[in-house]
């Protein structure tokens, strides 16, 4: 398991297109991947779960994977994130 946390910096947060981003990006690894906020975890490959997280911008969240790509998997959403979903 390989965990990181990481703040999320644009404006708007996970909204529908970020998130979308996200899970597309988490569905290209083979490792089950989760996102917690504030001790509640869910499935980051599921837009329904990551968008009932409610993240908006400045928010700290921790990324979660387990499996054969862990590391890559979590390093790419991080990438991901700090790039502020190239918006």
């Amino acid at each position: 398991m390989f965990v990181k946390e990481v703040s999320v910096q644009n404006q708007v947060g996970l909204h529908a297109r970020p998130a979308t981003f996200f899970i597309q990006k988490a569905n290209e690894f083979k490792s089950s991947i989760w996102v917690e906020k504030d001790e509640r975890r869910v499935n980051a490959k599921s837009l329904l779960g990551v968008l009932s997280l409610g993240i908006v911008g400045g928010t700290d969240i921790k990324i979660i994977a387990d499996g054969a790509d862990e590391k890559e998997a979590v390093d790419g959403l991080i990438n991901l994130v700090d790039s502020g979903f190239a918006e």
